[in-house]
């Protein structure tokens, strides 16, 4: 009776949400196979201007698109086109001339494999970061008086609780022009620097951005895993003449490892869809991200066209990479769950 009740109650609840998951997931999909574009007609459009006897005018053929004369909206029309939608979006003959070449300069013109080095560039490098800080500030709180462990967890998570675009902006009015630590550092080197003319002192910034707006939520996993540690053991290690070295590597790492497989999980799916710094710290003319390269064609073109179709593709290569990235850890995850299961 109460496993008719749970599935009574659970059942809907979990169709509702695989529903919600796969329809957006199927929708976008689909759109990746398809172009949708204004169905266009050429008008003859006479221009006249004032002379000094007669009017002067000129006839010229104009493309306009075609509006619907009940509704008002412009008629479209959809063609499936495969994958011409991936091949404009990956360029896979540019890509392989540049790579077989070795142009490294000539395949990151490519905007996708210049979002690509970037958004693997910046989830591998915060990934160890942000796990290695939170776990420092865990150890380190947990080692402090029990009097200042409330306020020292108070002002670490502050940077956490801060909206990503505020905290990005934050960091940016800091080093932009005539920011604090840009007139600081150029009264120390006695000279002008310029912290966004270029890229890599960009990437730099937003390195340290995501770290210091992450490594708190980290820090608070690790924290709560350390309460847990079995004391007799960290006891038994202290008698048998360990070090504090060899107690963390031994007996807290160990312990925590399925925390910090849960938070390389979370910062990879978080980590790789990279959107806010772009925003925050308005890079977009020296670094992009793959989720910045899909908003970039979601925006319409000058006659008002959006490209949805490429979108679509981009989103289904984000997706894959993220996918591609998260295996090892599944892998990790079930091979310790079937190791605690037996």
């Amino acid at each position: 009776m109460k496993f008719k009740t749970f599935i009574w109650f659970v059942g809907p609840s979990l169709f509702l949400m695989v529903l919600f998951i796969a329809a957006p997931l199927a929708s976008v999909f689909l759109g990746s196979f398809r172009i949708t574009q204004p169905v266009v007609q050429q008008i003859e459009v006479e221009t006249c201007s004032a002379g000094f006897l007669a009017q002067t005018c000129t006839t010229e053929l104009q493309t306009v698109p075609l509006i619907d004369e009940e509704t008002g909206d412009i008629v479209t029309t959809t063609e499936w086109v495969g994958f011409l939608s991936y091949d404009r979006v990956l360029e896979p003959a540019r890509a392989w001339a540049a790579i077989t070449a070795l142009d490294y300069n000539a395949l990151m013109q490519i905007d996708f494999w210049s979002a690509l080095r970037f958004t693997l560039m910046f989830t591998l490098v915060t990934l160890p970061l942000v796990i290695g800080v939170g776990l420092a500030i865990a150890l380190a709180v947990n080692s402090a008086a029990r009097s200042l462990r409330g306020p020292i967890i108070f002002i670490s998570l502050l940077p956490f609780i801060i909206t990503p675009v505020i905290g990005s902006l934050s960091i940016y009015w800091l080093f932009v022009g005539d920011g604090i630590l840009t007139r600081g550092i150029e009264a120390w080197l006695d000279r002008d620097i310029a912290m966004f003319a270029q890229g890599w002192t960009i990437e730099l910034l937003m390195l340290f951005y995501r770290v210091w707006h992450v490594a708190p939520f980290a820090f608070v996993i690790f924290y709560a895993g350390l309460q847990t540690v079995n004391q007799d053991t960290l006891e038994s290690a202290i008698i048998d003449g360990a070090s504090r070295f060899d107690r963390l590597r031994y007996v807290v790492i160990p312990h925590l490892m399925p925390l910090i497989i849960f938070i390389a999980l979370i910062h990879l799916m978080d980590a790789y869809r990279v959107f806010d710094e772009i925003v925050g710290f308005r890079a977009e003319a020296h670094v992009t991200s793959l989720q910045y390269l899909t908003f970039d064609f979601l925006r319409p073109d000058d006659a008002g066209n959006r490209a949805f179709s490429r979108a679509s593709a981009s989103s289904m290569l984000t997706m894959l990479g993220i996918v591609v990235l998260l295996i090892p850890l599944l892998r990790r995850t079930w091979r310790d769950h079937k190791g605690s299961s037996h």
